[in-house]
């Protein structure tokens, strides 16, 4: 791993911190689904397809009448 250069202030610079593919470690992924959290990779390949089309959106704020 690269070492992570220091800025005038002494604080660290992580914008410049690269990996190596065999640094890098697998993100998992969890899901609450029927009311308990479980991880996405347990899930069977409709499942998985289902979660892979979810859309994510944001709600407007209401306004006052």
């Amino acid at each position: 791993m690269t070492a992570i250069p220091q800025t005038e202030s002494g604080v660290a610079d992580a914008t410049r911190v690269t990996l190596l593919d065999s640094e890098r470690q697998r993100c998992e992924v969890w899901t609450r689904v029927m009311g308990y959290h479980r991880p996405v990779d347990s899930f069977n390949v409709g499942k998985q397809g289902e979660f892979a089309e979810r859309v994510h959106f944001r709600e407007p704020c209401a306004t006052p009448r």
